[in-house]
């Protein structure tokens, strides 16, 4: 019997758009493009979430790889919270699952500057939730065994008991690896349908 919810963030309970984030500060196309090849899609992204870098070696390394746009990366860089914004549903999806009766848990890979940025708006659902873990504080990311095992030992929780929901296939496989259930999120109306699978109808 499905007891637990473990639902990931980023596109699952809020929107993550960072080049719409770049042009809401002016960028053009082709700064938009440097910027995001110089953060966010380099794998210097991860080890924000990862939590062992500071901020000054992450910037570091995102200035050494387009040196010519760092005022565009720091404007970028505090500025983040453009880039994540909630999504219409999500606190009446996390509300109705407690009415049912069911323990809702956060697991994400989110950055200690993204999470200053963003916890008293984007996330300002998580007072809703029986409790979250995000990567930074555990110096651990999805999809490795062991932020699933800390989420699991950390609240006392069965794998056989959760269903984890996340956008991305390697982390729906790293927490079945955990004996977890695992949902790929791509809309709110798909993910409803697979949890009824699961005689869960919220």
């Amino acid at each position: 019997m499905i007891k637990n919810i473990i639902l990931d963030v980023g596109k699952v309970l809020v929107a993550w758009e960072p080049e719409d984030a770049m042009k809401q500060l002016g960028f053009d196309d082709k700064t938009v493009k440097a910027v995001a090849d110089a953060t966010v899609n380099t794998p210097v992204w991860i080890e924000t979430d990862r939590g062992v870098w500071s901020d000054e070696q992450i910037l570091q390394a995102f200035y050494e790889k387009a040196p010519e746009y760092k005022k565009e990366i720091d404007l970028f860089w505090n500025h983040l919270e453009l880039a994540i914004k909630q999504f219409s549903y999500t606190k009446e999806w996390i509300s109705n699952m407690k009415k049912e009766g069911l323990h809702v848990y956060i697991l994400s890979n989110y950055g200690d500057w993204t999470y200053r940025r963003t916890k008293d708006n984007a996330l300002d659902f998580l007072p809703l939730t029986d409790g979250a873990i995000f990567s930074y504080t555990v110096k651990q990311i999805k999809p490795d065994l062991e932020i699933y095992e800390t989420l699991l030992n950390q609240y006392r929780l069965k794998p056989d008991e959760c269903v984890f929901i996340d956008d991305r296939m390697e982390n729906i496989e790293g927490a079945e690896k955990a004996g977890i259930h695992g949902i790929c999120f791509e809309t709110i109306g798909q993910v409803k349908e697979d949890l009824k699978k699961y005689n869960i109808y919220v």
